[in-house]
């Protein structure tokens, strides 16, 4: 039965651009999420995968309110934080937390990770005062650090570490919602592995709803339930991730798929890559129609005039391509 826990509506994020000297003038919008509409189920891991400069990380800080949305609206367990005032906001908030990229850079380096576990505890009021260093602990606990390194700081610990108390400071609010922004891109293979195990396992035993960006699709096939491919600020397929990953429709989609390296040595020897000519659009200048068609090997005229919206398919798939019959 469909839970919805988190509704996006046509939901579109641009960014004025100014020029000139002294007396500034707009020279345009960067569309950096523009039109995304999408239901993330309550309790499902969402992957959000794209090059870089697609607009998921902007998507995510549309999701959180750090950015406001230029238009759409977002709904969280029935509550629309597009026109939420900003009491209601910080309280939402409770509810929807971020794991950022570099956790060093999402640390202070002057609090103790005691401290920086603390703090939005007590800010929040989620338990008595009396009650935080027991929660604290608890919660090292539970991302597979000893209590004991509470009185340390960030710089004390490897990448792996400080993303780990990073996960645990999302996790002090206790949560419904967790964004991770490419949570471990900036790790070793197999520090990744740990980070990803632990997610996956905090979101069984919390029932937690994950909404995990990444531009590496072996990684969101390893935790995803679904997959929500973007380019241009705008999603182009939308499926199981077994679907998306294994059996890619779009032909963007089938491009980064063709770019997963294979584990036998067989298979890599005979990977056929599809290279994508040219480099992908501005959002300052977008192409007219569909965004993908200067660097598609299938457009045709008609991909230069109309923009093609998300289409269901029989495998319970969308798919935003105007050869959505053919593919």
């Amino acid at each position: 039965m469909s839970d919805p826990i988190l509704e996006l509506k046509n939901v579109r994020t641009h960014f004025a651009v100014h020029r000139g000297f002294g007396r500034m003038r707009a020279a345009g919008f960067v569309k950096a999420v523009d039109g995304v509409s999408l239901v993330v189920e309550r309790g499902e891991v969402l992957g959000l995968v794209g090059e870089s400069g697609c607009g998921k990380s902007t998507l995510a800080r549309t999701i959180l309110q750090l950015v406001p949305a230029t238009e759409g609206t977002i709904v969280l367990e029935g509550r629309n934080l597009t026109a939420a005032s900003a009491p209601e906001v910080t309280a939402a908030r409770r509810r929807l937390q971020m794991v950022f990229q570099d956790p060093y850079a999402s640390l202070n380096p002057r609090m103790t990770v005691f401290a920086a576990l603390a703090e939005p505890m007590l800010v929040h009021r989620v338990c008595a005062p009396a009650a935080v260093p027991a929660q604290v602990a608890e919660l090292m606990q539970r991302v597979g650090l000893a209590p004991r390194l509470l009185q340390k700081y960030p710089h004390e610990f490897s990448g792996g570490q400080r993303q780990r108390i990073a996960v645990a400071r999302a996790l002090a609010l206790r949560p419904t919602i967790i964004v991770a922004d490419e949570p471990v891109s900036a790790l070793d293979v197999s520090v990744q592995a740990q980070i990803l195990n632990l997610l996956s396992q905090l979101v069984r035993e919390m029932n937690l709803t994950l909404i995990f960006i990444a531009h590496d699709l072996s990684v969101v096939k390893h935790i995803s339930d679904r997959v929500a491919v973007m380019y241009l600020g705008k999603i182009v397929e939308l499926g199981r991730a077994t679907d998306v990953i294994e059996r890619p429709r779009h032909p963007y989609t089938q491009a980064l798929v063709s770019a997963i390296p294979r584990t036998d040595p067989d298979a890599e020897r005979f990977r056929q890559r599809i290279v994508l000519a040219g480099d992908p659009p501005s959002p300052l200048h977008p192409p007219a129609g569909c965004a993908f068609h200067p660097r598609c090997p299938f457009a045709q005229e008609k991909c230069r005039l109309a923009v093609p919206a998300l289409a269901p398919l029989a495998d319970s798939r969308e798919v935003a391509c105007i050869r959505v019959e053919e593919i």
